[in-house]
């Protein structure tokens, strides 16, 4: 679709979580169509994780985006979907590739929203790609139960913060989930939420170095759990670390069963972004240190070293590889 100008951030680029969303709907449609391919329960596909996305190029407003997606593997219950993002420039016929995308669904049945239902199996081009993907997996619930377990944190209100502190750009928003957000079980779409938390990520980036921000990357984001319609949830960033040159940002999802439900607050969804900073020409700025003041401030941000010089390290090796091909 043309990317119009309700879907920019002020500096006219094409909202990350925007591209998100659109990522997000392309592989629900696919994983959806694969998992009614045969005969038996119906069902609708809901998405479980989203690896890392990098965002290799922005989209701008008059772009036409083309989302493409396809299903690589499949397990016993559960589909892995790639997906592309390319962009026209429909005045010159210029294209680029701005994203690229591995999502994780699972089938729920129409009838009952707690049941997984099987997948069908699809038929690979070669064994390597089958064990490839078997390998993609496991890795994946590896992470996913991982990340799980290190979910207890919550953000509070600082008092006068100082500026460049974790205190002084972390933020966080409210919203009712309404129909308009939901799937046809009465649970958020996957995309709604991404969108919600790019949002929240983008205020603390340009909260803690007062210019222009996009997106550019998402590390892996696991959906734990279902946020049921009528729900409040509760999306919440904090800076944990930065570079020279980038952010990185902690968002949570937090869910309140608000109508009809006795069941206590939860944590639905998380994921870290990073964001740069760019001059009004499009250049990227040096980012302000983050200032850490606490013990856990400091543990979270060794942590995001440690995050941010592994993907440096892979990032140079792919490049390396790239050169010798």
């Amino acid at each position: 679709r043309i990317m119009r100008p309700d879907d920019a951030n002020v500096a006219g680029n094409v909202h990350g979580g925007t591209i998100l969303k659109m990522i997000e709907e392309a592989g629900a449609i696919i994983s959806t169509r694969h998992c009614n391919s045969q005969a038996g329960e119906p069902c609708v596909a809901a998405l479980a994780r989203v690896e890392r996305t990098d965002f290799l190029s922005p989209v701008c407003i008059g772009e036409v985006a083309n989302v493409s997606a396809e299903i690589t593997y499949t397990s016993r219950h559960s589909v892995e979907v790639q997906v592309n993002v390319m962009s026209e420039n429909i005045l010159t016929g210029a294209k680029k590739v701005t994203n690229k995308a591995t999502l994780w669904y699972v089938p729920l049945s129409l009838k009952n929203v707690n049941k997984v239902l099987e997948v069908p199996p699809i038929q690979y081009a070669r064994k390597e790609q089958e064990d490839e993907g078997k390998k993609r997996y496991e890795e994946q619930k590896l992470d996913r139960l991982e990340t799980k377990q290190r979910n207890g944190d919550m953000i509070f209100p600082v008092i006068n913060p100082e500026p460049h502190t974790v205190g002084y750009s972390q933020s966080s928003l409210i919203h009712l989930v309404g129909p308009s957000d939901c799937t046809l079980l009465g649970f958020v779409h996957g995309g709604v939420t991404m969108k919600l938390m790019d949002e929240v990520a983008g205020i603390v980036a340009a909260r803690h170095c007062k210019t222009n921000i996009v997106t550019a990357s998402v590390d892996a984001i696991n959906f734990h759990e279902k946020i049921k319609k009528g729900s409040v949830i509760t999306i919440s960033g904090r800076m944990t670390f930065t570079s020279n040159k980038s952010m990185e940002i902690e968002v949570f999802v937090d869910a309140d069963p608000f109508v009809d439900e006795p069941r206590e607050r939860y944590r639905a969804v998380s994921a870290f972004f990073t964001y740069v900073s760019l001059s009004k020409e499009g250049k990227p700025l040096p980012v302000p240190q983050l200032l850490t003041e606490t013990e856990d401030e400091k543990r979270r941000f060794e942590e995001g070293k440690g995050r941010y010089l592994q993907t440096k390290a892979k990032r140079q090796a792919q490049m390396q590889q790239a050169v010798q091909q």
